[in-house]
């Protein structure tokens, strides 16, 4: 399972990006978000693109352990609903 480091934000988002581009490309469909302490904008917007790379490849992407403050900033922006996050 995929698990990216303690932050998510605008100064990591793109090699973040692009490390759960490569997980999701080999097949993961699950990614497990426990260890993130700092997210900001640039952390939904990264989940919101590895979802749609997914769903590209036809396959279903659930992520794991959502912090409060990222679920939070998903639901000020109204995408709550398109991360299909599990309940931490």
């Amino acid at each position: 399972m995929f698990r990216p480091t303690q932050s998510l934000t605008i100064s990591n988002a793109r090699p973040a990006l692009h490390a759960g581009l490569e997980a999701i490309a080999a097949g993961q469909t699950e990614i497990d978000l426990a260890g993130l302490t700092q997210v900001d904008s640039a952390g939904v917007a990264t989940l919101l693109a590895w979802q749609r790379a997914a769903q590209q490849r036809k396959q279903s992407l659930v992520f794991h352990n959502l912090p409060h403050n990222l679920s939070s900033l998903a639901g000020l922006y109204g995408v709550a609903d398109m991360l299909y996050a599990e309940a931490a």
